[in-house]
């Protein structure tokens, strides 16, 4: 059995959702997902993943957008 390596600087990679590109970076502090050449765009820290807090916002926006 392999073990997995550590993150311990950032890994970009692209991915292209629904024929956009956008960059995905993923850090020790969290993920962040931008459309491919700009800067702003999502982010999303470990801890808010893990502790239910970003599942939390999406329903709370969802709801909002109603």
């Amino acid at each position: 059995m392999t073990m997995a390596t550590k993150l311990e600087k950032p890994l970009r990679r692209e991915v292209d959702i629904d024929g956009q590109p956008y960059m995905v970076t993923l850090s020790p502090q969290g993920l962040k997902l931008v459309p491919k050449g700009k800067r702003k765009g999502l982010e999303l820290a470990w801890k808010a993943l893990i502790s239910g807090e970003a599942a939390l916002a999406t329903a709370l926006h969802a709801s909002l957008g109603r």
